[in-house]
């Protein structure tokens, strides 16, 4: 049921944001941009708008939101309950779950940082 809530919002969203980009492209690629602001995406001088911009809002743009806020839903923590098993990804690219750390009896710890 949450999956389907999802689909039918994130696709109301999408047809509406195409339906104006159409309708009024100016006014979008300024929302565009403002959303660029806050993700810094328009920070990087060879990334600009003319690469990134007309891609909101597209069949891909769709698919990429549901399957962010699909895999979302799995990992939901609750106090009490065992830890979500998130997938994670090695400093050599390789894609694997969190709980895939674990050894014996010992505690995991996360340590989040920025190498910046």
């Amino acid at each position: 049921l949450q999956k389907i809530l999802i689909l039918l919002h994130v696709t109301t969203c999408v047809v509406v944001g195409k339906t104006l980009m159409i309708l009024f492209p100016n006014a979008m690629k300024r929302y565009i941009l403002q959303q660029g602001e806050k993700s810094r995406m328009n920070k990087n001088p060879k990334f600009s708008y003319e690469n990134w911009g007309p891609t909101f809002f597209s069949f891909e743009y769709l698919l990429f939101v549901l399957k962010v806020k699909w895999k979302r839903l799995e990992d939901e923590a609750y106090e009490g309950h065992p830890a979500p098993n998130t997938p994670v990804v090695t400093l050599d690219g390789e894609v694997r779950h969190l709980l895939d750390f674990m050894r014996d009896n010992r505690p995991l710890i996360l340590n989040f940082g920025s190498c910046t």
